[in-house]
């Protein structure tokens, strides 16, 4: 699907060249994305981006209006980045695509703070999204095979992601990322003030359970929020459905409308695709993966607007990777 204009900002070829020496220079200078001494100067090094695209992406940020936007012509140097990776475990930080890594910190920090979790991807603050052979048939962002369903990132955590930021270096399939969000036009009155209301049983998955958050089941509500303009959190594959009947019909509802109202967005090498984690879900389209070091390989930060919330999750207030 062609991304619409409202949501579509392209580099100027002019300064394509100068945004890619940026990001070399600052990868001579840096010593990985968990470098302390990069994420303090984040913001600072974000003004180096055009103009054009700062003020895009503010705008985004701001008006709190578009579930997802798409900045586009970058470039990405297929030679030097290599292979795609077989599995994001073992991986050499930094690796020789830690220039592409830091052209979405850039992009990260006009929005907020990356962050990670400690019990993903090792507590890396960017993750590789590549097919992994011994998960092609799981509901994870290094499956391949299955569909990845719609979903909010972290749905069961209360520190989410405000905003992921999805970069691609290498889609040769056409893989398409699916996003939705919700539309009351195709809900009843009664099925809104339903999703409004605590109702529907979230689970922390187990890898999370077995580390330091220590919690389980939290009843939630879908929607939230301004009543004419809501935010949505939701994830069927670690939900279950309500006992209650209302509760039952509300949660088919709002997923037989996001599923009607997707998106397929493909993302080619060098765009980003910016997500904002409260008002639109995201998923994948299954793909058959060749593993044969030219698969589809994105890149995943997490964006928080308040890294404060998290500090008692923290090791220190300077760090960045949540328990």
């Amino acid at each position: 699907m062609t991304v619409s204009p409202a949501r579509l900002s392209v580099v100027d070829p002019e300064l394509v060249d100068q945004l890619e020496a940026l990001t070399l220079r600052l990868a001579e200078t840096y010593e990985s994305h968990q470098d302390p001494h990069l994420l303090r100067d984040l913001p600072m090094l974000a003004a180096e981006i055009p103009a054009e695209q700062r003020a895009f992406v503010r705008s985004f940020a701001f008006d709190d209006s578009l579930g997802y936007c798409v900045i586009r012509g970058h470039r990405v140097d297929q030679t030097r980045i290599g292979q795609t990776p077989a599995h994001w475990r073992g991986r050499a930080l930094p690796g020789p695509e830690f220039p592409e890594e830091l052209l979405v910190l850039l992009y990260a920090g006009l929005l907020g703070e990356p962050f990670g979790w400690r019990l993903e991807q090792e507590g890396r603050l960017v993750h590789d999204l590549v097919p992994v052979k011994e998960h092609e048939h799981e509901q994870m962002g290094i499956g391949s095979r299955e569909l990845l369903t719609l979903h909010t990132e972290a749905a069961f955590h209360p520190l989410r992601a405000d905003y992921l930021v999805l970069a691609c270096l290498r889609n040769p399939d056409g893989v398409a990322t699916m996003v939705s969000e919700p539309c009351l036009e195709d809900l009843t009155p009664s099925v809104i003030e339903t999703l409004f209301e605590r109702s529907f049983p979230i689970h922390t998955p187990p890898p999370f359970i077995n580390g330091d958050l220590r919690r389980g089941t939290e009843i939630i509500s879908i929607l939230f929020g301004d009543r004419n303009d809501p935010y949505v959190r939701i994830d069927p594959y670690v939900m279950d459905m309500p006992e209650d009947k209302d509760a039952r019909i509300a949660f088919e509802a709002i997923s037989t409308s996001l599923e009607k109202r997707i998106e397929n967005v493909v993302l080619e090498p060098g765009d980003l695709l910016v997500i904002n984690n409260h008002r639109m879900v995201h998923g994948r389209r299954g793909f058959n993966a060749s593993y044969n070091g030219a698969d589809r390989w994105l890149k995943r930060v997490n964006i928080t607007r308040d890294i404060a919330k998290s500090r008692d999750r923290r090791d220190s207030a300077t760090a960045r990777v949540v328990a």
